[in-house]
């Protein structure tokens, strides 16, 4: 199998890659830049562009056999601020690409959605596939848009797309600027000797699922003929609170803490339901919490200061 990874120098994607790799199959990677935090793999093919380009879309989909799209130009909370930019970059470049699938023949798709901002508060936790959607926030507006018109392309093209719900990935190679990834920026910032900032009282509650469970996902469920949506997380839910003192047990550091007050963005809690993806792919989340923040902190104190 060819695979082109939309995103595969990012976060997940670069992860994705590798599970490709070490199961054989032939890699292209489309991005806008390089990786960050780490140099070019050998035996993967990379090509640059943005996914308005359509010769470039068109150009790195010739003679893959499926697609991960596992980019996004924006976060929760950046995609509030300019909900314009969020459209045209991540909802108009979706288009794009499904049109230039279907001009080359490609029909399977793979797709990071969001399964922490799509449901919007919950009805029912852990929270199912089957759950109404109703986002809160312009990210996840955008997200359920994708989604439909994923659909869409299935019944009326005879695309084939397999829709991810990402709960709250974390791991090694994740950016911690403080935009995504509570754990990544709180570790980074303990590493610093820098204070914490939590939006609330720390009752927040997610369900983070370790990078690597994550991406195990996405490689089982591309070749297979599953189609729809699965929820991709741990099943567990941990608050910001448990989160800090997780960091506090496993860097032995005297944490500063500083509430801010509470971001209207943020639900409450959210909790994926994973039953779907265990039953069709026989998929677990594997890492503990314990274990992956753990990983995810010797991978941050490799990096150079």
């Amino acid at each position: 199998m060819k695979a082109l990874v939309i995103g595969g120098c990012g976060f997940i994607g670069s992860h994705v890659v590798d599970r490709l790799l070490a199961d054989g199959h032939k890699v292209r990677s489309f991005n806008r830049r390089p990786e960050w935090s780490r140099p070019p793999l050998p035996g993967v093919d990379y090509q640059f562009g943005s996914l308005g380009d359509r010769m470039a879309v068109i150009e790195a989909l010739t003679g893959v056999d499926i697609v991960f799209h596992l980019a996004s130009s924006t976060f929760p909370g950046t995609a509030e601020l300019n909900p314009q930019a969020d459209v045209q970059d991540n909802l108009i470049a979706v288009l794009n690409l499904l049109d230039a699938m279907r001009g080359v023949g490609v029909r399977r798709i793979v797709y990071m959605s969001s399964g922490g901002t799509v449901y919007g508060i919950p009805e029912q936790v852990p929270t199912p596939e089957t759950h109404p959607l109703r986002p809160q926030s312009s990210y996840g507006i955008v997200k359920v848009a994708i989604e439909q018109y994923l659909e869409h392309y299935r019944s009326k093209h005879g695309l084939s797309p397999l829709i991810i719900r990402g709960s709250n990935p974390y791991g090694p190679r994740q950016a911690h600027s403080g935009i995504q990834g509570v754990i990544s920026t709180f570790l980074r910032r303990a590493k610093d000797d820098l204070p914490i900032e939590i939006w609330g009282d720390g009752s927040v509650v997610r369900d983070y699922v370790y990078v690597t469970d994550l991406a195990d996902l996405c490689v089982r469920g591309g070749p297979s003929d599953v189609e729809g949506v699965l929820n991709g997380g741990s099943g567990e839910g941990t608050s910001i609170n448990e989160i800090v003192d997780v960091i506090s047990n496993i860097t032995g550091i005297d944490l500063n803490v500083i509430y801010k007050p509470a971001r209207t963005i943020d639900v409450p809690t959210s909790v994926l339901d994973v039953s779907r993806a265990r039953e069709l792919l026989g998929w677990k989340s594997a890492t503990s919490l314990q274990d992956g923040m753990m990983a995810t902190w010797r991978w941050m104190q490799s990096l150079p200061d």
